[in-house]
């Protein structure tokens, strides 16, 4: 508590502006994902779509993203978060905006597996410039605010994106949808920089992060501020990226990442044929659950830095929220029981609740990874969450072709619970002072 009492008091807090410009850069990005699931009814009908194929829409985003994690996350390290999200912005936004036009499912997949590849720097630019622009001890709030945004984002827009699909058809939802992106790329380039080439800073807001543990470009040293060499790939440093803790956090986001993947693609279509609930009361009901996962991620940030502040284990105060949320998710199979929609969406609520509680992980890619590779280990880090984006929607296709989700809903919870067993046995404790 002491050390709040002692915060200066800054001339300009251009971190609270770039926070704010990588949440609509979330929200955004999760409107371009999930805008094919509520698109997909009628477009399955369309130009007629079985199950299966669905199931292989919905991933086909995740096969090149996963893919290019890696060199996405090579080149982040290299041309950094400005550039990297501008051009990934701009191109996932003119993908979707082609999508309005196809005919068949093959033309649908290959515009899938382009925005697949446009998005895959995403995830890891964001907690890039994340990383740069705040101190350890605010990181933990930054990145529960800027991770909820996909929930908070979807909640709100989930009912405009199915008023547009009603009023001018799944066409017109792709071209809306990409129209703002491309839109919105131009704005980020032109006003986003790293702390020290920002021209928005102040220098003693400056000093404050850099004091408080930011990341660096590496171009200057933070003590001398003479230039310092970029450290090379090699296979020892490399070996650092796949050590056990590393390991068991890649496993625990593949976890956490396969609940969200069932929502952003399946739960429209769960909610409509599984049981039978109207397509205009379907894009209200839809919207709850990430109203919880949003409250989730928020609680989880401000907890976890409370926590740290108090004096508790830092290993304690981040793995806690994980932990709990992934146990929280089991409670997905409650619906499976019930039949009426209060409790359905209170099953699904409390489920995404907690998967929205365990999202702040990317807080142990900081942490735990070297500095000069967070980039590279961003990229593992969240192209293990993307293989989930590849598995659970066709198997999950597989599963319902016969129309039954129960074995769906089962599946999701067996890998939530797999999640948890990780962060418990394979993290471990967890020295985030010494690691």
């Amino acid at each position: 508590m002491n050390n709040v009492a002692k915060k200066p008091k800054l001339s300009t807090h251009m971190r609270y502006v770039i926070l704010a410009f990588v949440f609509i850069n979330i929200v955004i990005n999760y409107m371009d994902r999930t805008n094919v699931s509520i698109a997909m009814p009628e477009l399955a009908k369309e130009i007629g779509l079985t199950t299966v194929q669905q199931g292989l829409i919905f991933s086909a985003f995740g096969w090149i993203y996963a893919a290019m994690q890696i060199p996405g996350g090579l080149l982040l390290d290299r041309f950094g978060s400005r550039i990297m999200y501008f051009i990934s912005l701009f191109g996932w936004s003119l993908m979707t905006v082609f999508q309005a036009f196809i005919g068949s499912f093959g033309q649908l997949m290959g515009l899938r597996l382009g925005v697949g590849f446009f998005e895959a720097p995403v995830m890891p630019a964001n907690n890039r410039a994340i990383s740069y622009w705040f101190p350890e001890d605010e990181r933990g709030s930054a990145i529960g605010i800027y991770s909820s945004a996909q929930f908070l984002g979807l909640a709100f827009s989930t009912p405009i994106l199915y008023t547009i699909h009603n009023s001018i058809g799944w066409r017109g939802l792709f071209i809306i949808t990409g129209v703002i992106g491309i839109i919105w790329s131009i704005v980020w380039y032109t006003f986003y920089a790293d702390p020290e080439k920002s021209r928005f800073i102040g220098d003693d807001e400056l000093a404050y992060i850099k004091a408080g543990g930011a990341i660096t470009d590496g171009d200057q040293s933070v003590s001398t501020g003479e230039p310092v060499p970029k450290e090379k790939l090699t296979w020892s440093n490399l070996k650092q990226l796949f050590t056990r803790r590393l390991l068991g956090i890649y496993i625990g986001q593949f976890a956490i990442s396969g609940t969200f993947w069932f929502f952003l693609t399946w739960f429209p279509t769960y909610l409509t044929k599984a049981k039978h609930i109207n397509f205009m009361q379907t894009g209200i009901l839809s919207s709850i659950p990430y109203l919880a996962a949003f409250c989730g991620v928020i609680l989880a940030g401000i907890i976890s830095d409370r926590l740290i502040k108090m004096g508790k284990s830092p290993s304690f105060a981040r793995k806690a929220p994980v932990i709990t949320g992934l146990l929280l998710t089991l409670l997905i199979l409650g619906a499976n029981y019930v039949s009426s929609p209060a409790l359905i969406i209170l099953f699904m609520s409390v489920a995404f609740f907690g998967n929205g509680l365990a999202t702040i992980t990317w807080v142990f890619v900081t942490a735990l990874a070297p500095k000069n590779l967070i980039g590279l280990a961003g990229g593992i880090f969240n192209g293990c969450g993307a293989l989930s984006s590849i598995v659970i929607p066709i198997v999950i296709g597989f599963l319902v072709s016969k129309g039954n989700f129960s074995s769906a809903l089962v599946f999701v919870a067996v890998i939530a619970l797999l999640g948890a067993l990780s962060y418990i046995f394979v993290v471990g404790k967890i020295d985030l002072e010494k690691d």
